[in-house]
């Protein structure tokens, strides 16, 4: 019995080092990158983004009673911290896609912080949008008490929000940050919209659990999407993509339109024209016109 501490700290030693072995040579082990401490850190990302809602979001969110005398000390309190985080961030992925030959190009110097600034700089347009979809989700759920209840508690309003962040940062070609900011919201909500999606006002998902955006869907104004639909892509391979048949792979969502739970909408040719409503299950590779009600199977 002595010895089984003794035993039992060599038997362990020995997996490490069979694991540690595992990262040697390359062959199909793409993960065996051992150049992490190069890529950006997803927890300090997160933090960023929890310092930006705040500002978008001020009397919500702080902690003490606000007025016109402390707001902008406020704002401060959150913008500072949030510009230092970022812009490391942002420099890490942009140099460690510059090395690995996948970013196609080399920033230069002080890039990151005129990106950081650039979208601080849009945050007054961020909050008039957000503010366009609070509504939105307020007039279009008549369970909705007030809007400081759509503000704290709609899962759709933090995927919105998440989104909306990332997509300036993705208009800026920021590698891997955006993604990280919608995956974090799609883990707290349920709700997956890729940041190169083009989204536009007045934008609400009812419910919200299991719906998903992808990354070259358009959706214009007004258009409201319950739980479980998806705005989708036929299925392609990576190679179809790499060789020019990528393109435009998600739908077209025109203003005005209602999808119902459980829809699913895919291929890049596919329009839903402006006021249609679609209902729950249907599925539809085909394009409708403007006013249509789509019921049952769909095309």
């Amino acid at each position: 019995m002595a010895e089984r501490g003794p035993k039992r700290h060599q038997d362990l030693e020995d997996v490490i080092d069979v694991i540690t072995r595992s990262y040697d040579g390359d062959g199909d082990a793409d993960i065996n990158n051992l150049d992490s401490a190069a890529l950006p850190n997803k927890r300090a990302v997160i933090t960023a983004f929890h310092h930006i809602k705040p500002v978008l979001y001020m009397g919500f969110y702080s902690t003490r009673s606000l007025n016109r005398t402390n707001l902008r000390h406020a704002i401060s309190e959150h913008v500072y911290p949030a510009q230092d985080i970022l812009v490391e961030q942002i420099d890490r992925a942009v140099r460690y896609e510059e090395n690995i030959g996948r970013l196609g190009g080399v920033r230069p110097e002080g890039w990151s912080e005129e990106v950081v600034l650039r979208l601080f700089a849009r945050l007054p347009e961020l909050r008039r949008l957000l503010n366009r979809d609070v509504q939105a989700a307020y007039q279009g759920d008549p369970a909705a008490a007030g809007i400081e209840e759509v503000v704290f508690s709609y899962p759709s309003i933090e995927a919105i929000t998440a989104y909306r962040i990332a997509h300036e940062l993705h208009l800026e070609e920021v590698p891997m940050i955006p993604r990280i900011i919608t995956e974090h919201a799609h883990s707290k909500t349920g709700i997956d919209i890729n940041p190169a999606a083009q989204i536009g006002e007045s934008f609400f998902i009812d419910h919200g659990t299991g719906v998903v955006i992808g990354e070259t869907a358009v959706i214009g104004n007004n258009v409201k999407l319950y739980q479980g639909v998806t705005l989708g892509a036929l299925s392609v391979s990576r190679g179809e993509i790499g060789s020019g048949h990528g393109g435009k792979r998600h739908p077209t969502i025109e203003d005005d339109v209602t999808i119902y739970a459980g829809a699913s909408i895919h291929g890049g040719d596919t329009t839903i024209g402006k006021g249609s409503v679609i209902g729950g299950n249907v599925w539809l590779t085909k394009s409708v016109p403007p006013g249509s009600k789509i019921f049952g199977r769909g095309k």
